[in-house]
């Protein structure tokens, strides 16, 4: 009997130290920014649409948030990035069903999104971006002097958000031809049927990056709808997931420090984005809280 009490007080003994050894295990997880560091790998996620994020013509990750991505990693010692490619609409789902690290395909700080993930401070600044006729023959630079100007033809997409804004700037209705697509529009301007074609800023920056598109250009500057006395725009980021922040602060803080270099400046230029996109001194909490 003695024997058998002495076998359970050990069995108990073990049971309790597996216990305690397993709450500790699980106080100390690894968290996602310490395996990044430690693998030198991160693993982002993808709609596959350039000029935000896609695989080149050997499979590689490319586009503005990849290189942006890369370029803040690598000096830590992460050489690796990996992509999975996901439907825009379930980007956010599948972050956070931890498929990926973080999500690098132009995704705009909303309130909305706001409350699903933690966005990193902006990188760039969005605005209605316009095409015209090499050398702009028109002089064309904002909504305004299209709605002011009988003589110029404006082309946007039926049912956009920039045909939204032109016409809340003024532009008359019989003054836009609504087209179904971008190639079609598109083709409208290098046909010379109009003068000028609306587009939002990463959507020109995609059309001038096909080397099969010549003879027209982004008219710059150009001023989009005004609210209050300043161009209604939208910012974009990287998202992860809230309980990452730790790795969040740290992407921010490389993030300042390519911008200061101009690094951030070169990714934008290599992409098809202007000066004009560059984004202001915000953080995304102060974003996600209606500031700027």
């Amino acid at each position: 009997m003695g024997t058998y009490r002495l076998l359970k007080t050990m069995t108990a003994v073990a049971t309790s130290c597996a216990i305690l050894f397993a709450n500790t295990v699980a106080s100390k997880a690894e968290t996602t920014r310490e395996r990044v560091l430690r693998e030198g790998k991160i693993v982002i996620g993808i709609s596959n649409g350039a000029p935000w994020g896609f695989r080149d013509k050997n499979g590689e990750p490319a586009g503005f948030h990849p290189e942006l991505i890369r370029a803040a990693f690598e000096s830590l010692g992460v050489s690796k990035v990996e992509i999975v490619v996901t439907e825009f609409g379930a980007l956010i789902p599948a972050l956070t069903a931890q498929r990926f690290d973080a999500i690098a395909a132009g995704l705009y700080i909303t309130p909305e999104r706001c409350a699903l993930v933690a966005f990193s401070d902006p990188d760039l600044k969005l605005a209605d971006a316009a095409l015209v006729a090499q050398g702009n023959p028109k002089t064309i630079h904002s909504y305004a002097q299209i709605a002011a100007n009988p003589e110029i033809m404006f082309g946007v997409g039926r049912g956009s958000t920039t045909a939204k804004n032109a016409a809340a700037a003024g532009v008359q209705d019989e003054r836009m031809l609504l087209f179904p697509d971008i190639q079609s529009n598109v083709s409208a301007l290098l046909t010379g049927r109009i003068d000028i074609a609306a587009f939002s800023a990463p959507t020109v920056a995609r059309i001038l990056s096909d080397e099969n598109i010549r003879g027209i250009e982004r008219a710059l500057p150009f001023q989009g709808l005004e609210e209050n006395g300043q161009e209604r725009f939208g910012y974009s980021a990287i998202a992860f997931r809230k309980e990452d922040g730790d790795l969040r602060d740290l992407y921010n803080s490389r993030l300042k420090a390519l911008k200061r270099d101009g690094t951030v400046a070169r990714i934008m230029a290599k992409n098809g984005f202007s000066d004009q996109e560059k984004a202001p001194d915000l953080t995304g909490d102060q974003v996600c809280a209606g500031q700027g």
